[in-house]
């Protein structure tokens, strides 16, 4: 059994954003070159055809505070959303079934999912990515195909980096679709793609996390007061 060491605590997605955002001039999200802005921006269509597409420059739009766009709020967008998801994992062939939560107490087992990917996302080969990843939004447009920011998702802050053997990528989004809902779409993605699955509860946070050989995903969901989910993505080695 592990306590809540210091690399759980460098991957964490609240101090590596807040690490990355700190020293040098900081760029501000929202603020992109034009190829990234259009990448953020594209619509996202519910059509089979871009099952093979990079979902991640197809679902975002970018913010600096903690609201979501008005208009992706309504029944209708949320409904929109939730089937551009279904058509993501390949409707109802590749829909699975999120497994109940196992809850861990204030150690996270040594065998865990969860404790081998955030290794795998924090020091892959030995270098300490998280202290490598750089704050930019333009970094939401650059995840794996397999883990993309639900559709209609809104970013709010993103940081990563490709220095040496490190491919990580840390995404905070928020969206009005139920947290079930997504957490159920990142379970079915990271199976259809050949990743392990598991779900636990940790420190106030729902997890789904993942690996397959290198690759490693995790990802912190939870309820907002005020009823919005608020995700942080972690990929890593994709």
């Amino acid at each position: 059994m592990i306590k809540r060491s210091s690399l759980f605590l460098a991957i964490s997605p609240i101090t590596l954003l807040a690490a990355c955002s700190s020293g040098a001039e900081e760029e501000v999200v929202g603020e992109m070159d034009p190829a990234a802005e259009q990448a953020l921006n594209d619509q996202i269509m519910v059509d089979p055809d871009l099952a093979n597409q990079n979902e991640a420059n197809a679902a975002l739009t970018g913010g600096t505070d903690q609201s979501i766009p008005a208009e992706n709020m309504t029944p209708e967008a949320i409904n929109a959303a939730r089937e551009a998801a279904f058509a993501l994992v390949g409707g109802s062939d590749g829909f699975k079934e999120l497994p109940a939560a196992k809850e861990l107490g204030e150690t996270i087992p040594e065998e865990s999912t969860l404790t081998a990917a955030t290794r795998a996302a924090a020091t892959p080969g030995g270098a300490n990515c998280a202290e490598q990843a750089e704050y930019s939004a333009a970094w939401a447009a650059k995840l794996p195909a397999d883990f993309p920011v639900y559709p209609r998702g809104t970013t709010k802050e993103a940081a990563g980096t490709d220095a040496g053997d490190c491919s990580l990528r840390v995404v905070n989004y928020l969206t009005p679709v139920p947290l079930d809902d997504v957490l159920t779409f990142y379970h079915s993605r990271a199976l259809s793609a050949g990743y392990s699955s598991e779900h636990v509860t940790y420190d106030g946070d729902r997890i789904v996390s993942g690996t397959k050989g290198r690759g490693s995903y995790v990802v912190y969901g939870r309820q907002l007061p005020s009823g919005v989910t608020e995700i942080d993505l972690i990929t890593s080695g994709n």
